[in-house]
């Protein structure tokens, strides 16, 4: 016997799914508790098996449940795609964008959304800042249109494609030891201490890496979750750090940090505009994308060319 389900039901159940709570899936939905339980209970009646189970306090979902979420995602991005063809098809102007960015990517984000919104005012934008995880994650789950991001791991299923780049720098505290050295070796950092982002994060991959290769063992110190933590540590002489060159931009202006002259720096990596393969993108964020492609390396806001003009 076919199900009998509804798309308010899969809804419903998709937000239950989602957030693992009858409370945040209705304040999701802004409907009352009652009204979402009475859904998972029809859909629970239709399907002929339980979706959820609760232990203690907290709900999960049964293999039945975790079965037609997977399905019922697939529906919901199939719905979408059909709505954005069909406002393809209507020329519509107007409309969303979600972009999420990883957190080294804020420090410009906003410049490149100011400009884009300049020129398009009827979009909406939503601007989501986080942690690589949490970025990966969301293109995992189709949650964004767009993600920006350092590069992606290349067994995902992506569309990838680079539009600027992004060097990462040493910096130290204005009087450190090494702070006019020229041509650093890099045996002559392995009796410092460095300040390091979270495992995980681009920014320690790439550097981790990067040591690895040149055979360098580096001691690390205090671990943040954030640049600007680690711009504040390394100011308040708890180590060195390395960053992108495109959080600098203030801090070397105001002369609370210097890049040291390090060989081997900078580290060349580069910012990625990303979303699922095969996606169909909206107008608006097809838009956004060329945009990105086309004029983001411009409105950086900090540079190599800066940097030796700097350090000159």
């Amino acid at each position: 016997m076919a199900l009998n389900v509804t798309f308010r039901q899969l809804k419903v159940f998709d937000a239950v799914a989602q957030h693992l709570s009858y409370t945040r899936a209705a304040k999701a939905l802004f409907l009352t508790q009652p009204a979402v339980s009475m859904q998972i209970k029809q859909l629970e009646d239709n399907v002929g098996l339980p979706l959820f189970e609760q232990l203690g306090k907290r709900i999960y979902l049964t293999e039945a449940g975790r079965e037609l979420h997977n399905y019922s995602r697939a529906i919901a991005q199939q719905l979408d795609e059909a709505d954005t063809v069909l406002k393809q098809l209507k020329g519509v102007k107007r409309g969303r964008l979600a972009v999420s960015v990883a957190s080294t990517a804020n420090y410009f984000a906003t410049r490149l959304l100011a400009t884009f919104s300049k020129r398009h005012g009827s979009v909406t934008v939503s601007l989501d800042v986080t942690n690589r995880e949490s970025l990966l994650r969301q293109l995992a789950n189709n949650e964004q249109d767009l993600v920006i991001m350092g590069r992606p791991p290349a067994d995902v299923d992506l569309a990838v494609e680079a539009f600027a780049k992004n060097p990462l720098v040493m910096i130290a505290p204005p009087d450190h030891a090494l702070a006019k050295a020229k041509k650093i070796a890099l045996a002559r950092l392995q009796g410092e201490t460095f300040v390091v982002r979270e495992h995980g994060s681009g920014t320690r991959i790439a550097m981790e890496r990067f040591f690895a290769d040149k055979g360098v063992k580096l001691t690390t110190g205090m671990e943040m979750n954030s640049n600007e933590a680690i711009k504040q540590a390394v100011e308040a002489g708890l180590g060195l750090g390395i960053v992108s060159i495109h959080t600098l931009e203030l801090d070397l202006e105001a002369g609370r940090l210097v890049t040291l002259d390090v060989k081997g720096f900078p580290i060349l990596r580069h910012w990625y505009v990303v979303h699922r393969q095969g996606k169909r993108l909206s107008p608006v964020a097809q838009a956004f994308k060329e945009f990105v492609l086309q004029e983001g390396s411009s409105l950086l806001p900090y540079g190599l060319e800066k940097l030796h003009r700097a350090s000159g």
